[in-house]
């Protein structure tokens, strides 16, 4: 039930749409009954059994709703009583003629139910991959690390779509099946209560197996959903790491991997596939066993002559009626089978949505101003889940000063630049912004005054100017090209077939590595930040490039706060501040000089690069 209920408050989101298509479905119904209902009075007529008396104009006695029917009906079959006495081609061209404008609306509703739907079903289906994407800015980098984006990926694509089928599903099962299954009821019982009465006995019969398919098949939707999602990141990993893929010659190998987890997805979703066609067939036949079975017990009663009243003509019309019934009916169990399968993906969905954002802003934030003291890490703790990555850690980063962070791999020299821009919060401890904790300003005044080189280039599939520029509203071409001279990339960027306007492709994939590295080099320069977090800023470059962009960054750092994390220790020479880290703990402290002579792990790692 709660499925529905999101479902239905993502609909009516649009609720004058949604009251167009039901409308719309409503009078679909109508004339769809109408258009043969019309047959009915005209079948005595034109092949009476005994000759065609005039009946007298009836009135109206009463104002109960049965007496209105029971007006309508007798008005109906004296109006074609006299034209089929007087000619009866005009009675037939008239019932005709009918017939044709009944199908003729019945078509014109049906479409205008569909021109409402398709355009309801594709806005909640834009709604839920607007919410999910932005959802999936606000989550944790932690999330990130802990799910697949295959999954994410999935979710945004295989599970929404299976929303937009519960969209029509929803406003049929509720809207339109149970209007059109009590019209035609209503006129059914009118006919003959008894003959209705043992045709509903049989009914529930067809809809209790239709209901253990649509359990089943919730089932095996839901795994094929997971599945979907391992496929989809098998796809990303395996695509983006393809050059060593075929370094290592493991094409075949992956080939082979694929083919299995894809194996796995078409089985699952074939058993879907079976399960959900099975109810149309299954219905047909069980739609067939009832009516078949009416036409023998109602046949019976009027060869017996117990009939309740029920003329050869209003039950050639019953059967042709209730024929009808059975189509609601089924839509009814094949909605609520497509209900069903559509729960396991709003389930995946919710997990997204309602995902702990971790990184919140204060309800009463501070106004941030320009750093004048400095940053200080006090008594800092963190971990990621159970695994301590920092261990009581403090450090003071002065307005103006460089402070780098050596020591090796894993030893938790990112996880402190992470901190910083609040990537991830503290376990345990402050980090302090001017001694005010940075937990007290919003995630976005924080982070504008940090800018980020990271050792990965992360650039999109854009011009370079709008990856120089990212981020920031209202920057000139002369900015930006500013910003590449002192990054040292203005040079081959130039000699791009367009310039400052070409496209880099997917990640950047069309520039070297080196070429990346300094337009990300460019963007945080552009930003001009007063805090610089610099992640092995310059490992990607050659030789020739780290000394003139080197050169750069220091002359930019002079007057900002920096911290940098270097493997290459001849890049941090300079620095105001080494902190030599081992295990998530501060073991060294001092300048390069003062760390150098008293030959511990820094020592070390200088003479290990030949310092």
């Amino acid at each position: 039930m709660k499925h529905l209920i999101t479902t239905f408050k993502a609909t009516f989101k649009y609720k004058w749409r949604a009251i167009a298509t039901i409308i719309s479905n409503v009078f679909y119904v109508i004339f769809n009954l109408t258009s043969l209902v019309l047959f009915v009075p005209f079948l005595k007529v034109i092949f009476p059994s005994e000759k065609v008396e005039i009946v007298n104009k009836p009135t109206l006695t009463d104002t109960g709703i049965t007496d209105y029917i029971d007006f309508i009906s007798d008005y109906y079959n004296y109006f074609m009583t006299s034209m089929a006495q007087e000619d009866p081609k005009n009675a037939l061209f008239f019932v005709c003629t009918s017939v044709v404008i009944s199908f003729f609306f019945k078509g014109l509703f049906k479409y205008l139910a569909v021109y409402h739907q398709s355009q309801l079903r594709m806005s909640v289906v834009r709604d839920y991959r607007d919410k999910m994407f932005s959802k999936s800015m606000r989550l944790p980098i932690s999330f990130f690390t802990e799910e697949k984006k295959g999954d994410l990926m999935s979710r945004m694509n295989g599970d929404v779509n299976e929303v937009e089928i519960s969209v029509v599903a929803m406003l049929e099962l509720i809207f339109r099946d149970p209007i059109s299954v009590f019209i035609t009821l209503s006129v059914l019982i009118y006919w003959s209560p008894a003959l209705t009465l043992f045709s509903l006995i049989l009914l529930p019969i067809s809809a209790f197996i239709i209901s253990r398919i649509g359990k089943s098949l919730k089932r095996t939707a839901s795994k094929g959903q997971k599945q979907l999602g391992v496929l989809f990141s098998f796809l990303d990993e395996y695509l983006g790491g393809i050059r060593i893929v075929k370094a290592f010659n493991a094409s075949e190998e992956t080939v082979k991997k694929f083919a299995k987890i894809n194996l796995h997805h078409q089985r699952l979703f074939t058993r879907a596939f079976r399960k959900r066609d099975l109810a149309s067939p299954l219905n047909e036949f069980l739609g067939a066993v009832v009516l078949v079975t009416i036409v023998w017990y109602g046949g019976t009663m009027i060869l017996s002559g117990e009939g309740d009243g029920l003329t050869g003509e209003q039950f050639i019309g019953f059967i042709v009626v209730f024929s009808q019934l059975l189509v609601p009916i089924q839509n009814i169990a094949k909605n609520s089978a497509n209900l069903s399968k559509v729960k396991a993906s709003i389930e995946r969905i919710d997990e997204i949505l309602n995902a702990d954002e971790k990184i919140e802003d204060p309800l009463q934030p501070k106004t941030i101003k320009d750093l004048e003291q400095g940053i200080t890490f006090q008594n800092v703790s963190f971990a990621y889940q159970t695994e301590n990555v920092l261990k009581n850690l403090s450090f003071n980063l002065s307005k103006g000063k460089t402070v780098a962070l050596v020591g090796e791999s894993g030893s938790g020299k990112s996880t402190i630049a992470d901190l910083l821009p609040r990537f991830y919060d503290v376990s345990a401890g402050d980090i302090l912004y001017d001694g005010t904790n940075i937990k007290d300003f919003t995630v976005r005044d924080l982070r504008d005054q940090i800018g980020i080189v990271n050792q990965e280039s992360i650039l999109f599939n854009d011009t370079v100017f709008n990856n120089i520029a990212f981020g920031m509203d209202g920057v000139t071409e002369e900015e930006v090209i500013n910003a590449a001279k002192i990054a040292n990339a203005h040079d081959f960027i130039s000699s791009m077939k367009e310039g400052y306007h070409t496209n880099i492709g997917e990640r950047g994939n069309k520039l070297s590595g080196g070429q990346k590295q300094r337009v990300s080099i460019a963007r945080a320069v552009l930003k001009n930040p007063p805090i610089m977090i610099l992640d092995e800023a310059t490992s990607a470059l050659d030789t020739e490039s780290e000394k003139l962009v080197q050169d750069a960054l220091d002359n930019l750092m002079k007057n900002r706060t920096s911290l940098v994390i270097a493997h290459r220790l001849s890049t941090i020479k300079n620095a105001d501040q080494i902190l030599v880290l081992r295990k998530g703990e501060i073991v060294e402290s001092g300048t390069h000089d003062e760390l150098f002579a008293r030959k511990g792990l820094y020592h070390k790692l200088s003479t290990m690069q030949g310092l």
